[in-house]
């Protein structure tokens, strides 16, 4: 491999080649940002290049490096950083003109974990407004594009930073997710993310000058989405080490005990109401498939209260936000996401009052019930969307492009009203009538178990393929 093509190299590959000393740093961080030269014009993935700092900083390390002095487990690795969540010295805009002098006074705890693992920050990525809607696009930046073309969104919220990992810019991406923002991006442009249990991985923004409502605070955390799963094992024990700025932060270690015997897993096709598209059927059918021939127990279950804790957890979700993000929303939004945020709140009407306090408490019996059908089945296959990707735009097409866009999301914000983790891992690439597209399943996994649903990624992606590769054959 020439070393114009480094940015090609997983986070593992890159991580052992720059401690190995067959590469240096800086010609990794380099090839990145020639990549994010070269294609972020046309994605718009990357909204602030930090290739001059990101040069000086992987000079350092190499300098350390040469010096005798310790390399980290993401050493000379390029990563990129969303644009809601704080940087020192960078403005944490989430989308929103009103916040672009907004300069962060230090490092996120994340952010501060990544450089102490030697990571190289190349860049930081696009958010809708807000960072509260399932497409990237917003007055300050403009629109992302998805990679694999124009007739799909890249998801959102964390859509830039989805769309320039499977582009080859950086080979890690973080992102957050409050109802599906690591893992709807990851579906859209067929990357692969683990969406945290709460607690896990440690959160603050030092520029915050309030605290986040307490639904927020239970179901919204901070992730790596990448092009390889395999990537996750390496990343992740990064991500969750301990932070005394976060107090719930629990400091579990990332691999728990080791199952005694071939793990069992749950599998269902259940949409609800919603009708399951054959593409989607067939991602389902091949990820089941491979973690049979994997050595996994696989059984079809009926997964309990779903539907309810889904819709309970996102009207609850709607009440909080309708208290603590109305005001700032009118102040401040385009005329775009008050439109949205409206037709969210027809759908999901907002609980509010002894309502929201009562389905908050709610909660604890939904987390249960799960618990105990987790204690049977440590992983459970599931759909993400019931049909193939959604167009740019389709969440600004009234109530049926809202319903098609959230409504239908049944298997993803659950999650977060649960605080499960849930990987996301493409199983399948339909070829659709508007073009090629990647077909993501979901992996939910016992509380505090992200390996296991990582280890669950890593037997699809082995059976199936990266994603990534037929990418860049398409865009050459």
């Amino acid at each position: 491999m020439s070393e114009k093509d480094l940015w090609r190299l997983s986070a593992t590959e890159t991580a052992a080649r720059t401690t190995a000393g067959d590469i240096t740093a800086e010609a990794a961080a380099g090839a990145a940002i020639d990549r994010m030269e070269a294609v972020n014009p046309r994605l718009n993935a990357v909204v602030e290049s930090l290739a001059d700092e990101a040069r000086a900083r992987a000079q350092a390390l190499d300098k350390a490096r040469a010096g005798g002095g310790p390399c980290g487990p993401l050493h000379g690795v390029p990563v990129t950083i969303k644009v809601n969540v704080d940087q020192a010295g960078h403005a944490t805009t989430n989308g929103v003109v009103a916040l672009k002098d907004m300069i962060a006074p230090a490092d996120a705890p994340i952010v501060e974990n990544l450089h102490r693992a030697g990571a190289v920050v190349i860049g930081r990525t696009n958010t809708p407004e807000f960072s509260f809607r399932a497409d990237t696009d917003n007055p300050l930046y403009g629109r992302t594009h998805n990679p694999w073309g124009d007739h799909i969104s890249p998801g959102g919220s964390s859509g830039g930073g989805a769309a320039a990992v499977m582009a080859g810019i950086g080979a890690l991406a973080h992102g957050n997710d409050i109802g599906g923002s690591l893992r709807f991006p990851a579906a859209a442009n067929g990357a692969v993310t683990v969406k945290p249990g709460l607690g896990r991985v440690p959160a603050w923004n030092p520029s915050q000058k309030a605290e986040r409502g307490m639904l927020a605070q239970s179901m919204s955390v901070q992730g790596l989405m990448a092009r390889e799963a395999r990537d996750l094992h390496l990343s992740m024990p990064t991500m969750i080490e301990t932070d005394p700025r976060d107090p719930f932060h629990v400091p579990l270690p990332w691999r728990g005990a080791p199952s005694e015997g071939p793990v069992t897993v749950g599998f269902t096709k259940q949409t609800y109401e919603f009708d399951l598209h054959p593409e989607v059927s067939r991602a389902l059918d091949a990820a089941r498939d491979a973690l049979v021939d994997a050595g996994y127990n696989v059984v079809e279950v009926e997964p309990p209260m779903l539907r309810e804790a889904a819709l309970d957890g996102y009207r609850a979700l709607m009440g909080e936000g309708l208290v603590l993000m109305e005001a700032d929303i009118r102040a401040h939004g385009s005329a775009t996401i008050q439109a949205i945020f409206d037709e969210y709140y027809r759908q999901f009407p907002p609980f509010v009052g002894d309502e929201l306090l009562r389905v908050m408490a709610k909660r604890s019996y939904y987390a249960r019930q799960w618990s105990l059908f987790l204690d049977e089945y440590p992983l459970v296959i599931t759909p993400f969307l019931p049909q193939p990707f959604f167009s740019p735009d389709r969440d600004t097409e009234g109530e049926e492009g809202v319903r098609e866009v959230l409504g239908s999301a049944l298997w993803s914000y659950s999650m977060n009203f649960l605080g499960l983790p849930a990987a996301n891992v493409p199983a399948r690439l339909a070829e659709l009538t508007q073009g090629p597209q990647p077909i993501n399943v979901q992996i939910v996994a016992r509380r505090w178990r992200e390996d296991l649903a990582v280890d669950a990624a890593i037997a699809i992606e082995d059976r199936i393929g990266r994603l990534c590769l037929p990418l860049w054959e398409r865009m050459g």
